[in-house]
């Protein structure tokens, strides 16, 4: 069988930390751009796309360190704020309901905090562990 080189948690983590620099870095993007109000009312296309590539990444590191966590509250913790980052960066394509600005970074960081727990706890040699 082939070995992943990265442990999925650490994929995770990747993931959720470039995920917050990109959300951090927006706004001063948009700042040094300096551009009239008609060209920059919206954020360009393959930007907002790459909020929806870091989903796709988390989701899939959590989907396949799913049965490697014995933990039941941890596995239902790392979905429940996948599913409120899910929410979150739809609602902010689509304007469903008013969240603050910086409410994206309680999931984001969140799933980060997460995959480092289980990465440094829930490192299992037997099943009774974690």
């Amino acid at each position: 069988m082939n070995k992943v080189i990265l442990p999925l948690d650490s994929i995770g983590i990747i993931a959720g930390t470039l995920c917050g620099i990109h959300c951090i870095a927006t706004p001063f993007l948009f700042i040094a751009k300096a551009c009239t109000a008609s060209c920059c009312s919206e954020a360009p296309v393959w930007w907002v796309m790459i909020d929806y590539l870091f989903l796709i990444i988390s989701f899939l590191a959590i989907y396949f360190i799913r049965n490697s966590i014995n933990t039941k509250w941890l596995k239902k913790a790392l979905w429940i704020s996948w599913s409120v980052l899910l929410f979150t960066i739809v609602n902010h394509s689509l304007s469903i309901v008013v969240l603050p600005n910086n409410f994206i970074y309680i999931p984001s960081t969140s799933i980060i905090i997460l995959h480092f727990y289980n990465l440094q706890y829930c490192k299992c040699s037997h099943e009774t562990c974690c």
